[in-house]
């Protein structure tokens, strides 16, 4: 990998980069580019590893078509040495791993050409006690990695673990931001325009007492149900943008916004855990979505919520047994609404199932594991 002025030049170049980055998955594609580049590496992957083992293909360069097989496969399904390395805590530092053994796996089942690559070093991605996942990288017919090589390349390592932190506490603080900001503007609409709609029902409904004409009686009576019927979407608003009773627990904010909507709510909690605070979000946010669908479409007034709690993993399922829709053969979401459940339920890692029928209801189930 070069002199000493080289290895210089390559944590300088890596630096550049990561101190420009503000996304993590493309940031990290584009920092194993430029390490191979600059190291003369060929191939490379970075494994995003979850507190609950589970591992995720980030970033990969240049990979043989073995482990490219049925659309990274060998990548993406089962376990490794240097995964299972990094799960029980024994991967702390950059590290020869002896064989690969998901190239052995792969010239098993005869999946394709491996491209000479039998060998790889690994690296730890962590900042302090912070684990993130690892980086595996290889070149053909290369066996070993001296110690100069694999320091190189810890230090590499501990450059990204330290951009990855810093993005995360940026996304939280910005996340934040827009929490409060969501707040101010939940009092904001609840202390005017949600005031002057009050206002407007009663004004109405004296004018309607005060008049004998029946005409105008009943303009009165047309503005008074309009501006019940802004009121009511006013305070579903505010409570989308500000739950009230979320603190007390997912499930009675999700029960209370029911009965805001006069929907009868059926729930069922099974054991007991805490959640994330941006899982418990993304729970609530599809709730909220699934009780507005079924008050809007469904012609029921009857919604079945469940909320399961597992090892590391959540489970919520929401149904009704109203009218449905049919779900084409594509599997295709079909409203905007439905897909911004779906792509909320996947910003967290999680998964999104719908299943409808005509006059046979309709049902959701959100996997989310943490």
């Amino acid at each position: 990998m070069g002199t000493s002025i080289n290895r210089l030049n390559v944590l300088k170049n890596i630096a550049e980069l990561l101190n420009e980055a503000t996304d993590i998955h493309t940031i990290l594609q584009e920092v194993l580019k430029k390490l191979l580049t600059l190291t003369g590496l060929s191939t490379g992957w970075i494994f995003l590893i979850e507190k609950n083992g589970k591992h995720k293909l980030a970033a990969y360069e240049n990979l043989p078509p073995a482990l490219e097989y049925n659309e990274l496969s060998p990548m993406c399904k089962g376990g490794c040495w240097c995964v299972n390395k990094f799960n029980n805590g024994t991967l702390h530092k950059a590290s020869n791993i002896i064989e690969c053994q998901r190239i052995e796996i792969a010239i098993m089942q005869k999946l394709g050409d491996t491209g000479g690559i039998t060998h790889h070093a690994t690296i730890p991605l962590h900042v302090g006690n912070e684990r993130f996942g690892l980086i595996n990288v290889a070149s053909p017919n290369k066996t070993f990695f001296t110690e100069e090589e694999l320091a190189l390349l810890e230090a590499t390592a501990h450059q990204i673990g330290a951009a990855i932190k810093r993005i995360q506490l940026t996304k939280k603080e910005q996340e934040m931001a827009l929490r409060e900001e969501r707040n101010r503007l939940a009092r904001d609409l609840h202390d005017s325009v949600n005031q002057l709609l009050f206002s407007m029902t009663l004004t109405a409904r004296g004018g309607k007492e005060m008049t004998a004409d029946q005409e105008v009686k009943e303009t009165f009576q047309y503005i008074q149900e309009l501006a019940q019927q802004a009121l009511s979407e006013m305070r579903a608003l505010i409570w989308q943008l500000k739950p009230i009773g979320l603190e007390d627990g997912l499930l009675k904010a999700i029960k209370s916004y029911g009965e805001m909507l006069n929907l009868n709510v059926h729930d069922q909690i099974i054991g007991v855990g805490n959640l994330p605070s941006n899982v418990e979000e993304v729970l609530w946010r599809v709730s909220q979505e699934a009780f507005n669908n079924c008050k809007k479409h469904a012609g029921t007034n009857d919604i079945w919520v469940t909320i399961e709690h597992l090892k590391n993993e959540v489970i919520l399922s929401v149904k009704d047994e109203g009218s449905g829709f049919t779900i084409h053969e594509n599997n295709m979401i079909p409203t905007l609404g439905l897909s911004n459940m779906k792509t909320r339920v996947e910003s967290v890692g999680g998964t999104f199932s719908l299943t409808s029928q005509p006059n046979q209801g309709t049902s959701i189930q959100i996997k989310i594991s943490f």
